[in-house]
C-alpha cells in the first residue's frame, strides 16, 4: 500500500443514488492507465447506504465526524495513501473516467491542478444562471486581482494536487470556501498551479445539492477578502486618509466654496478629519493581519514596507505617536486660552473649531501610533 501512486478522493453525505456510477468510473480510470491508485470516500455522517455501496464495490471507506465539505475532505486527504490525490464530488456531475491531464501535469511537478469548467464544457441544466453567469465568474476575478492568480476556475470541485505539499498549507476551512482556500494559500506560497479542461454534466441525484447560494457565495467572498489585506484594509484606508488629509487642510482657513450656493465649512471638517482616524486606522488594519500571517506561516514572506514597520521598535512607535500627542496637547492648550481670553464665554465655531478638531485627531492618532507600537512588539514575540 505504500507505493500507491493516486488516491481518488470523494466526500459523501448521502450520495447513495450516484457513488456506484463514480466509484467505477474511478476504478475503470485506474485500471486503463495502470495506475496504482484507490478509491477513497470520506463520509461526513451519511445516514443512507452510501458506505456500503462504497464497501461493497472495493473502495476505502473512511468517517470523517466534524460536518462540512472542508472537513470531509480535510479528513480524507489526511487519510489518503496516494502521493497524488484527485478529489471530486461523488453526485456524477465529473468524469472520473478522463483524468489523464491532471495526473500528467502531476507528474509533471505541479503542485495542484484545477479542472476549469468554462473550458471543458457545462452541459445544460448542470449549474445555474447565477452560478453561471455571476457568481462563479465574480469569484474567480476576485481570486486572480487578489492573489495575481491565472486560475479561470476558482470553485472547480475536480482538482488534483500533491498530497504531501497540499498538507504543508495547513488548510482548515470547514465549508464550502475550502475550495477557494486551497487555491488562495497555494498561490500566497507560490506553489506551481495550472488548470486543465474538465467537463460539468448535470449530477444524478433527486434531492437538493448541499451548496446554499448566498451562505457559501458569502462564505468565499469573506475568505478572500481577509486573506488579501491590501484590498480589505490598505486600499480603502489609504484612500479615506488621504481624502480626510485634503479635506481638513482646504478647510482649516476657512470655508471652501464648490460653487455660487454651495460651500464647505467646520462641520464638512469634522468629517474630513473622521477619514483621517478612520483611514490611519485601516491603514494599520492592513500590515496587522499581514504580520499575523507571515507569523503563523499564512504566507513566507512580507513586503518591504511591512518588514520594516514590523522591526521597528516599540520606542520608536512611542517616540513618533508622541509627537502627534504634544501637538494635539498643544493645540488643545491654545484653543484654552482661546476660550479663556473670552471669560470661557461663547466661541465663534469657524475660528475656534479648526483648531480643536486638528487637535483632537491628531491626539486619537499619536495614541494609535503609540498602541500600535506595543501591538507589533505582542507580535513580535517568539514562540518558545
Amino acid at each position: 500500500m505504500k507505493d500507491i501512486e493516486l488516491t481518488i478522493l470523494m466526500p459523501c453525505l448521502n450520495e447513495e443514488e450516484t457513488i456506484e456510477v463514480c466509484i467505477n468510473k474511478a476504478i475503470r480510470f485506474l485500471k486503463k492507465n495502470k495506475i496504482k491508485g484507490e478509491v477513497l470516500i470520506a463520509d461526513n455522517g451519511s445516514t443512507d447506504n452510501s458506505s456500503l455501496i462504497a464497501k461493497k464495490l472495493g473502495a476505502r471507506v473512511v468517517e470523517i465526524k466534524e460536518k462540512g465539505y472542508g472537513s470531509a475532505l480535510i479528513g480524507g486527504i489526511k487519510k489518503s495513501l496516494g502521493k497524488y490525490v484527485i478529489m471530486g464530488d461523488c453526485d456524477d456531475s465529473y468524469d472520473f473516467l478522463h483524468l489523464e491531464e491532471f495526473i500528467k501535469k502531476l507528474r509533471s511537478g505541479y503542485d495542484l491542478v484545477m479542472g476549469n469548467r468554462f473550458k471543458g464544457g457545462i452541459a445544460k441544466g448542470a449549474m445555474s444562471f447565477s452560478h453561471r453567469y455571476i457568481g462563479n465568474p465574480f469569484l474567480s476575478f476576485i481570486g486572480r486581482l487578489f492573489f495575481h492568480s491565472q486560475i479561470k476556475d476558482f470553485h472547480c470541485g475536480l482538482r488534483g494536487f500533491n498530497r504531501e505539499r497540499i498538507l504543508k498549507l495547513n488548510l482548515n476551512c470547514s465549508g464550502m470556501e475550502f475550495a477557494s482556500e486551497m487555491v488562495v494559500k497555494a498561490e500566497l506560497n507560490d506553489y506551481r498551479i495550472c488548470e486543465v479542461p474538465t467537463t460539468l454534466k448535470k449530477d444524478g441525484r433527486t434531492r437538493k445539492p448541499h451548496l446554499r447560494t448566498l451562505r457559501d457565495g458569502w462564505r468565499h467572498l469573506n475568505f478572500l477578502l481577509i486573506h488579501a489585506p491590501n484590498w480589505l484594509f490598505l486600499l480603502p484606508g489609504f484612500v479615506l486618509l488621504l481624502i480626510g488629509l485634503i479635506g481638513t487642510i482646504l478647510l482649516f482657513n476657512g470655508k471652501l466654496s464648490i460653487t455660487n450656493d454651495f460651500s464647505l465649512g467646520i462641520h464638512s471638517m469634522l468629517y474630513f478629519s473622521s477619514f483621517i482616524i478612520i483611514g490611519f486606522q485601516l491603514c494599520i488594519f492592513s500590515f496587522f493581519a499581514k504580520i499575523y500571517s507571515y507569523r503563523v506561516n499564512l504566507i513566507n514572506k512580507l513586503d518591504k514596507v511591512t518588514k520594516k514597520i514590523m522591526n521597528i521598535s516599540t520606542i520608536k512607535y512611542f517616540f513618533i505617536g508622541s509627537i502627534f500627542v504634544i501637538l494635539g496637547i498643544i493645540l488643545t492648550i491654545i484653543s484654552l486660552v482661546s476660550w479663556k481670553n473670552v471669560s470661557f464665554g461663547n466661541l465663534e465655531p469657524n475660528t475656534f473649531m479648526p483648531q480643536v478638531i486638528l487637535a483632537t485627531t491628531s491626539l486619537i492618532v499619536g495614541i494609535q501610533i503609540i498602541f500600535s507600537g506595543f501591538f507589533v512588539g505582542v507580535m513580535n514575540i517568539k514562540q518558545q
